[in-house]
């Protein structure tokens, strides 16, 4: 569609009271108003069958996969026989947000590429629909508008790139002194090998019979138990849809849950999982080997938003009756208060006195905010108020779990992933599985 633009408005809208002041001061140069008008028109012409002439052209690349959370770019090609900006926009339906106006400078016959930025806050599907073009004559009195359909379709899924990035950070022997643990030889209770003894080592991991035998002092080296099961625990009721720090809860748990299992498979042990809201949504039995990533990554991305309250009976009823031996199984979830809670501290405290538990909150750091400043009004402080009892009555839950031997974690999202595997690295290290 070619249609004039606010330059020729402007131009069409002086032309009238111009000519009425002429008319008066001058009545000889009346003429000037319909010669303005017929300036303004035939410039308006002149650029509406440029533009009609000129072809344009478009190809908009989606990426083949997002990550929710991740951000990405579309790449598009705008290509033009003339030279001519064009102001492009891309409409989009699905979990993201819209996607910024850009303007492509085309050369002489030439190509132009941009990038759009896009970041998906939810899994999902996100479909481009369309790309709306604007370009200007080159006189700027007339422009064309035009649509062009897209069926671009791009699935959201967890963010795997996020857990390879923490994944490489755990591995890398140089990480910053606090951002984990290092587990070498001799924690554990497996045994490795026979070493000669050396000042500083501990004087109990002497061998005396092979030290006899060799008639110099050997000592075990021990490692780390494999082939533990981990099972990964995950709710998806309706409190783990709500959004923090722009993202759902769920897509937080899921992003620390990937991570520990990596992590786990890495050092040999079985991985498994469990996806429940009222009923079991997700089960993948506990195995090891390169597919069982894989096979996680699918069933969590297949795991929907639900808006139904937690059955945490039926659902660790289930998983008991699962879990042929003991077992590490990490409880991801979320309460609001000590009332709701007492139902799944009860069940937790039954799945605990065979398994190992560890129980994953995230932080709200929305609870935090009222404390920063001073309240200024009426308002402010009950906001305090009813803050500082929500963090109460969360301490008060963690407690109970920690009296019934759960070991708990409650981090902000950027920490939750690495609180959780060095909480995996030291369970491991006692051998308490």
């Amino acid at each position: 569609m070619i249609h004039p633009t606010t330059r020729a408005a402007v131009a069409l809208g002086v032309a009238a009271p111009a000519a009425l002041v002429v008319a008066f001061a001058a009545p000889a140069w009346w003429v000037f108003g319909p010669v303005w008008l017929v300036v303004v028109l035939a410039a308006v012409g002149a650029d509406a069958f440029r533009l009609a002439r000129r072809r344009i052209i478009t190809d908009v690349q989606p990426p083949a996969v997002l990550y929710v959370g991740e951000p990405d770019r579309v790449a598009v090609r705008i290509t033009c026989p003339a030279t001519m900006a064009v102001d492009f926009t891309i409409d989009v339906d699905g979990p993201t947000g819209l996607l910024e106006p850009q303007t492509a400078q085309i050369p002489e016959a030439g190509t132009a590429e941009r990038f759009v930025e896009i970041r998906p806050h939810r899994r999902g599907n996100v479909r481009l629909t369309g790309i709306w073009l604007r370009a200007q004559g080159p006189l700027g009195f007339a422009a064309r508008t035009l649509r062009r359909p897209l069926d671009g379709e791009c699935p959201v899924v967890p963010n795997v790139a996020a857990v390879t990035r923490q994944a490489i950070a755990f591995a890398a022997r140089d990480a910053p002194l606090g951002v984990k643990p290092q587990f070498q030889k001799g924690a554990g209770s497996e045994f490795e090998a026979l070493r000669e003894y050396a000042a500083g080592l501990d004087t109990r991991t002497i061998d005396w019979k092979h030290s006899a035998r060799h008639r110099k002092l050997l000592c075990k080296e021990f490692q780390t138990e494999r082939n533990h099961h981990v099972v990964l625990a995950l709710d998806t009721g309706h409190l783990m849809a709500e959004t923090v720090d722009g993202l759902p809860k769920l897509d937080h748990a899921i992003g620390a849950l990937l991570l520990l299992g990596y992590v786990s498979l890495k050092a040999g042990d079985r991985v498994g999982l469990a996806a429940f809201d009222a009923r079991t949504r997700a089960f993948v039995s506990p195995a090891a080997g390169v597919g069982t990533m894989a096979r996680l990554q699918r069933a969590l991305a297949g795991v929907d938003y639900s808006t139904e309250e937690t059955n945490f009976t039926l659902a660790l009823a289930e998983l008991r009756g699962r879990l042929a031996r003991r077992s590490l199984v990490v409880v991801a979830t979320d309460f609001v208060d000590t009332v709701t809670a007492d139902l799944m501290i009860d069940n937790v405290a039954y799945l605990a006195k065979r398994h190992l538990i560890i129980f994953v909150a995230l932080r709200d750091t929305s609870l935090g905010r009222p404390f920063e400043r001073r309240p200024e009004d009426l308002e402010g402080v009950a906001r305090a108020v009813v803050a500082y009892d929500l963090m109460r009555e969360r301490q008060a839950v963690f407690a109970k779990l920690a009296r019934l031997g759960v070991l708990c974690i409650e981090a902000p999202a950027a920490h939750l992933g690495p609180a959780l595997v060095n909480r995996y690295l030291a369970v491991k290290a006692r051998d308490e599985i």
